[in-house]
């Protein structure tokens, strides 16, 4: 599914259920894992299971995948990406630095966001847009698009600055393609867009000059939503 959000440059490889949960981690990343709970166990394996598979289709060898400042994976020089997971789907997405200048996926269970959460992430204006979006096209959930947007575009924000992005820095503007009644999202239905997000403290220098916001893609299939930005590097 998100794949098919990105460009082709773009190397994504996608896991369901338990697959790659039980694959084998490089010392540096078992050693991580030494405390872990189960459940973080199996995604941190799963999502670099992924990752790893990437970096074959890539022609690069297998390489562990540290987290860095912030939770940032740490890719192998000349590599740039972004992870994701969440209950029973993980996703890595890879290519070549200077492809692009940075990516960010993010995928979620479609449903309702718990009570509160979108108070704590929206803006006003981004709570009145999906108040809107929910009537017109209730079989989406926008709470939890907005939440995938705003997790899509810290993820491509970060490795450009080094910098935290807040929730609140950042303006999403979703946006659907027009519904097929014929298909509507559902069991082996499909819904998906595009989405603007304009940043509210300044953008980063990409390619000499300084970009104000993203562009992104969603689609919504089989129980999940998925979010993913790619910024062009010139």
């Amino acid at each position: 599914m998100i794949e098919e959000l990105l460009p082709q440059r773009v190397v994504v490889v996608e896991a369901h259920g338990d697959e790659g949960t039980d694959a084998p981690l490089f010392p540096e990343e078992e050693a991580l894992m030494t405390k872990a709970v189960a459940k973080r166990r199996r995604e941190f394996t799963a999502v670099r299971a992924c990752a790893r598979r990437a970096m074959e289709k890539l022609g690069v060898p297998a390489q562990p995948v540290l987290p860095g400042e912030r939770g940032a994976p740490g890719w192998p020089d000349g590599l740039t990406g972004s992870m994701t997971h969440c209950t029973g789907y993980c996703a890595a997405a890879l290519l070549r630095a200077g492809d692009l200048a940075s990516v960010g996926i993010d995928a979620e269970v479609h449903g309702p966001l718990p009570d509160g959460v979108l108070d704590a992430i929206a803006l006003s204006a981004e709570a009145e847009r999906v108040g809107r979006l929910a009537a017109e096209r209730p079989e989406v959930h926008w709470d939890r698009l907005l939440f995938s947007a705003k997790e899509s575009v810290y993820k491509a924000w970060f490795p450009l600055t080094g910098k935290w992005l807040d929730f609140s820095e950042a303006d999403i503007q979703l946006h659907a393609d027009p519904a097929d009644p014929s298909d509507p999202e559902g069991p082996g239905g499909r819904a998906g867009g595009t989405f603007r997000a304009e940043l509210l403290v300044p953008g980063p220098l990409v390619g000499g000059r300084r970009i104000g916001g993203f562009e992104g893609r969603w689609a919504a299939e089989g129980g999940l939503i998925a979010t993913a930005i790619a910024v062009p590097g010139d």
